[in-house]
């Protein structure tokens, strides 16, 4: 599952749960263009449990889509990961040290709450 809802003006929350296949990749990416269309100052919030590796072919439309992957990061200034999974939370601060522009926190899956007021800041 990767499901993307624009919750505010500005915030996108995406989950994504189990396993991720390239018809499950097209649709989630598409629609995270398009709900962050005209964004600015943007957050996002995911939320990442039960992760499986996604397939070859969801690896593929990803790289397809680099580009338009990379020109989000000008909407977006605050991502905030919330995972039951520990590697994915450290590889999410890793990428918030490597992106300008992009400040990226992890926390676990019961911080919601405290994700919600980091994004709010």
């Amino acid at each position: 599952m990767f499901t993307v809802t624009k919750t505010k003006p500005t915030r996108i929350e995406i989950d994504i749960n189990g396993g991720i296949d390239a018809n499950i990749m097209l649709a989630g990416l598409d629609t995270l263009f398009r709900e962050s269309e005209g964004v600015k100052g943007g957050t996002m919030l995911f939320t990442i449990t039960d992760l499986d590796m996604p397939t070859m072919g969801a690896v593929g439309v990803e790289l397809s889509r680099l580009g338009k992957l990379f020109g989000l990061l000008g909407k977006y200034d605050r991502c905030a990961v919330l995972s039951d999974h520990s590697w994915l939370r450290t590889v999410a601060e890793i990428e918030g040290a490597l992106l300008p522009g992009l400040a990226i926190k992890s926390f676990d899956l019961d911080e919601r709450t405290a994700a919600e007021a980091w994004l709010d800041v």
